[in-house]
């Protein structure tokens, strides 16, 4: 059976984990914790990371930070994962779901401004399969209506957007006010369950960041010599992921080269060799729009119909390979109708994301897996 994913392993993540607990220090904010932050804020230059215990925590810690409380109202695309909106939810925010763009399913930037209200407080665009939104439009719109802009680059490491001036080959999730990612072990790097918080204006977020992560306490100051004893100052919570886990993903950062090649790799394959039967059978690819960089995160492509979905997914079951479907849109979910509602039409949102499927893409990924994946989508559609 050729799996859908497969977390990825470089060589030296036993190794590591090894060394966090012969360190004695397994909790969090230890050495590989550290390290994982350096190294990410070579790739954020100018920002500050904070490693948390999911991509779900991060964005909880964004909507703290930008101050979320009950009747605000946030702008966010119905098609993307629940925590998107849960973490807005929590702190009694209203989400306004707003349709999405045919061709990269991100967040139709054209009709966010129409669902501003005077209780809107922030926008949270979705960066989908690694491609980013765009960007300079939505930040435009915030800064018109003075709105905080989360950026959700769960699926977006080492992805850029750029369009000249301010956004010249800027990283996903440092546009914004704040970037989160997700090292899931569906992403492009794990640490099993992990993410991380990108502040893109320390001088104003980041002391608040680290005492919000650290229970509300300013530990971290005390642990940097800053201070004599650290206390209790402002509510929080433990968002620290163990450094047996950063150990985990510190492997991983150092094989972040090799990981990716192989997957653009993948990816670039599918591509070329599917587009031909996109093109008879009317099939939709993916679509990577100029000025974007994309990170192979994943590689689907939209089928005709719901039906043809169900019968290729089950098709490919039958041949040992197992692809899936992606998001159920939120606002046809019981919690989406309960915490939000849609504005204007659903024109796009729920037909295309009946039709999209996804195709195994990890590393590791042999050649003749990939090969004998590419032949079994010709033979469905011939």
């Amino acid at each position: 059976m050729i799996h859908f994913n497969v977390p990825p392993y470089s060589g030296n993540e036993i190794n590591y984990i090894q060394q966090a607990i012969a360190n004695h220090k397994i909790c969090g904010d230890g050495e590989f914790t550290k390290k994982c932050s350096a190294f990410l804020e070579k790739i954020y230059p100018g920002s500050k990371v904070l490693l948390t215990t999911s991509g779900t925590s991060a964005l909880e810690m964004a909507a703290i930070l930008c101050g979320i409380n009950p009747g605000d109202e946030v702008i966010m695309p119905s098609y993307t994962f629940c925590s998107t909106a849960d973490a807005f939810v929590q702190r009694g925010a209203k989400i306004v779901f707003v349709d999405i763009r045919p061709d990269t399913m991100n967040i139709d930037e054209e009709k966010i401004e129409r669902a501003i209200t005077s209780k809107t407080k922030a926008i949270v665009p979705v960066h989908y399969a690694g491609v980013a939104c765009q960007m300079n439009k939505i930040m435009d719109i915030a800064k018109k209506y003075n709105l905080k802009v989360v950026e959700d680059a769960a699926q977006g490491i080492f992805s850029e957007f750029s369009w000249g001036g301010v956004y010249d080959k800027k990283p996903l999730g440092t546009i914004g006010d704040f970037g989160c990612l997700s090292f899931h072990e569906t992403k492009n790097l794990s640490m099993g369950e992990g993410g991380a918080i990108i502040i893109n204006n320390p001088s104003r977020d980041f002391e608040a960041a680290e005492i919000l992560r650290e229970k509300g306490t300013n530990r971290s100051k005390f642990f940097r010599g800053q201070i004599d004893k650290y206390t209790w100052v402002n509510y929080g919570s433990s968002y620290l992921p163990s450094d047996m886990n950063t150990a985990y993903l510190y492997a991983q950062l150092e094989s972040a080269e090799k990981i990716q090649n192989s997957r653009m790799h993948i990816w670039n394959r599918y591509f070329n060799e599917l587009k031909d039967t996109a093109k008879n059978h009317g099939l939709e690819l993916p679509v990577i729009p100029e000025g974007c960089v994309h990170n192979a995160h994943m590689f689907y492509f939209k089928a005709k119909s719901l039906q043809e979905r169900t019968d290729f997914i089950s098709f490919m079951k039958a041949n040992e390979i197992l692809c899936v479907f992606h998001y159920i849109p939120l606002h046809s979910s019981p919690a989406g109708i309960k915490f939000g509602r849609f504005d204007g039409t659903d024109e796009i949102t729920t037909e295309h994301s009946d039709r999209l499927v996804r195709l195994p893409l990890y590393y590791g990924l042999t050649e003749e897996e990939q090969t004998y994946i590419i032949s079994k989508v010709k033979e469905f559609y011939k």
